[in-house]
């Protein structure tokens, strides 16, 4: 397989002009991916495969556009196999001496990793800039985590289920049906019960967000004047007050009683909003 591919890597530019036999191999490389409906997007997009970071088999395109980028940029380095592009059941040695392979059911397999939709997700996440092989700080380790979680089976024998994926699934159930933090930690209960004892289900809700918070993302949250005249932000984050109608920022929490009264340290604003920062949202929408 390798040797029959080699001419993604070699020969696009002769004496300084694009090869008519790379571009003929492209043309082949362009119909095989539209042969297979299950990797086209509206009829005439695949994914790019080219070096550009923004693609590299993540962004849709028209067939033209890729052709275009192939010629520019070149193809993504080790994709000897396509398996974004409708190649099944094929095995080949990639990078990092990992095998891949495409299941039946279309999930990446590898030997040492399972890459299912939840790894896709994880390392969406992560982002583009991610560098697995640098040495991890918090974030990096939130990764290895959650690449874990998503290894890992529920409980011996079970193969329907991660960690992970069980994880997720009970937060999309409780989003979905607006259930309470409460209702959360009533059911990850019950169903501890029904489970072997060595299983992985998170315990209750707290476990369940620290698992997966890595796939979120990050929100800032920012006190107001409770009559909206301004935000305690940059400059003003520091002030106790509004600089405009003067109301206090925090509220006066009394606790006790008679004699024993006395006021708590924690701050309680009066108002507050959550602001979702727009980088990472393009981010992770068009990288």
């Amino acid at each position: 397989m390798e040797a029959d591919r080699e001419w993604m890597y070699e020969g696009r530019i002769v004496n300084g002009m694009f090869s008519n036999k790379w571009g003929d191999k492209v043309d082949e490389f362009v119909a095989f991916a539209l042969r297979h409906p299950e990797c086209v997007n509206g009829g005439t997009a695949i994914r790019c495969p080219c070096t550009l970071v923004k693609c590299q088999n993540k962004k849709f395109l028209n067939v033209e556009t890729v052709k275009v980028h192939l010629y520019k940029n070149g193809f993504v380095p080790d994709y000897y196999v396509w398996i974004y592009h409708g190649e099944k059941e094929v095995h080949h040695r990639c990078s990092r001496s990992v095998r891949v392979s495409v299941s039946e059911t279309g999930q990446m397999v590898s030997d040492n990793m399972n890459h299912t939709t939840y790894h896709r997700m994880v390392c969406d996440a992560a982002g583009p800039e991610f560098n697995p092989d640098e040495e991890p700080n918090a974030e990096a380790r939130n990764f290895y985590d959650m690449i874990r979680a998503g290894d890992k089976p529920l409980y011996e024998g079970n193969s329907k289920h991660t960690q992970l994926s069980a994880a997720v699934r009970m937060l999309e159930i409780k989003c979905r049906h607006k259930c309470s933090q409460a209702w959360f930690d009533d059911m990850s209960n019950f169903i501890q019960e029904l489970l072997p004892p060595d299983n992985l289900m998170p315990l209750d809700f707290y476990s369940t967000k620290k698992l997966v918070r890595g796939l979120g993302l990050p929100v800032q949250v920012i006190h107001c004047c409770v009559n909206n005249c301004m935000i305690y932000w940059g400059d003003d984050s520091d002030l106790n007050s509004c600089k405009k109608c003067g109301h206090a920022r925090y509220k006066q929490t009394v606790r006790g009683s008679g004699n024993r009264l006395y006021i708590r340290k924690l701050k309680v604003p009066y108002k507050k909003m959550h602001y979702f920062p727009i980088t990472p949202r393009l981010q992770r929408l068009y990288a």
